[in-house]
């Protein structure tokens, strides 16, 4: 097996704590040793040395909220092509939502997905259940025998559970064997015809507007199941300073929840919409700006655990519409490391913890190996310049789809190499 040792990095670990200059030893698969102390010990006969210049190193990326067009839209994005985007981004693991067509809703789709991943994907492809069948909210899937075939988790991705029974059964099934539900909650009603959020500046575009209570109000509701239940819930994609909150209440009761947030919702805010530009409309909608600073005082707290790109291709039969008419959500695989460091480069956030929000944590939430440098971990790393300053091109996109909302984004932070099992799947050309 083949040994790489890269030298004289900033080695940052969220699973241990770690920030310091050392090296780390990649045996094979695995990580042999990393950390400051790694180099004192020498050097292996016969292996790779890799001198980083103080170049950052940091756990592969979890993102723990994918849309695939696989199977059904492959035009939009596969399983290939989404893997080739996560690598640039120095994601190493995705967790695959199930709004495909058909839907991820039986043992065959998910053995379907783990079987397209392994022939294609160069990162780890995770996939999650739907909670119920064909995504319609009424009759639950086989959650046992998801979970036997590979499903790491259940979800509606897109989709909310009106009712409270069946979401009251979901957390109790869930709770058995041992699985989370990640939910995006939207009250269908309350959000009616909405396309964007719910204040003056939708009303100076004439549009109709999403309150935050279409948000609050069935989170709410699941948070009381959750405690009911003591079943693990996981509030997939929050976007307001009332869920914050809410989700504090929650865990202050001693509540099993966790909450995610989109890194769209982190770095933009409905301004951003400016004339109708639909890459903006997103679900839910871009919010005001006091909710975008409640939502980085959240995950700097940690009452919002981990940041997940919301990756959702979408083409330009779907995109290039009239605003009310467009499909919504964004691309985010690539550009998700670079635009969360600028809460780093900011001063919001620490850097440890923003790494870990996308790295430990969302590794140990959906029970996937990585996430961690520690010895016997898997060898998937990203080695990063924390610094580099470059420029979203929709030409470099290497995802099918090219609506991002960063595009001519000026970033700073770029990923020089991408290891999945130690073996390297991106490399940054013209790169160290």
């Amino acid at each position: 097996m083949s040994i790489t040792v890269f030298t004289h990095a900033r080695i940052i670990d969220p699973s241990r704590g770690m920030d310091e200059i050392g090296a780390v030893i990649v045996d094979g698969g695995t990580i042999a040793a990393a950390g400051e102390s790694v180099l004192n010990q020498g050097t292996p006969d016969g292996a790779k040395v890799v001198h980083c210049h103080g170049k950052a190193i940091i756990p592969g990326l979890v993102d723990g909220r994918v849309f695939v067009g696989e199977p059904g839209a492959e035009h939009r994005e596969t399983i290939a092509s989404a893997s080739v985007a996560a690598a640039a981004g120095g994601v190493t693991s995705i967790v695959m939502m199930p709004d495909t067509n058909p839907v991820i809703d039986d043992v065959a789709l998910v053995e379907f997905v783990l079987r397209a991943a392994r022939d294609t994907a160069s990162v780890n492809v995770y996939p999650a259940a739907a909670v119920t069948k064909g995504l319609q909210g009424r009759e639950m899937t086989e959650f046992g025998l998801l979970r036997e075939a590979g499903a790491v988790a259940f979800t509606e991705g897109r989709h909310t559970i009106a009712n409270a029974l069946v979401m009251r059964r979901a957390l109790t099934y869930a709770r058995d064997f041992g699985a989370v539900i990640a939910h995006e909650t939207q009250d269908a009603d309350l959000a009616g015809s909405g396309v964007m959020n719910e204040g003056l500046y939708a009303s100076w575009l004439g549009l109709s507007g999403i309150p935050r209570e279409a948000e609050a109000i069935p989170l709410e509701r699941d948070l009381m199941l959750a405690r009911l239940t003591r079943g693990a819930y996981h509030a997939a994609k929050i976007s307001t300073a009332m869920s914050a909150q809410a989700i504090a209440r929650a865990k202050a009761d001693g509540a099993n929840v966790t909450a995610g947030v989109s890194i769209n919702h982190l770095a933009l805010n409905d301004n951003d919409v400016g004339e109708y530009r639909t890459f903006f409309k997103l679900s839910p909608p871009l919010r005001a700006e006091e909710d975008r600073i409640a939502a980085i005082e959240a995950l700097r707290e940690g009452v919002i655990d981990i940041i997940v790109s919301s990756h959702d291709p979408q083409d330009v039969d779907t995109k290039r519409l009239p605003f009310a008419d467009a499909a919504d959500d964004a691309i985010g695989l690539e550009t998700l490391l670079a635009v969360a460091l600028r809460l780093h480069h900011n001063g919001d956030v620490p850097l440890i913890r923003l790494i870990g929000a996308m790295s430990t944590t969302p590794a140990r939430l959906f029970g996937l190996p990585g996430g961690s440098l520690a010895q016997g971990a898997p060898a998937d790393l990203a080695v990063i310049d924390l610094d580099a300053p470059w420029v979203v091109r929709e030409a470099d996109i290497r995802s099918r789809s090219k609506n991002t909302c960063f595009e001519s984004a000026r970033l700073q932070g770029k990923v020089l190499q991408t290891m999945v099992g130690g073996r390297t799947v991106f490399e940054e050309r013209g790169g160290e």
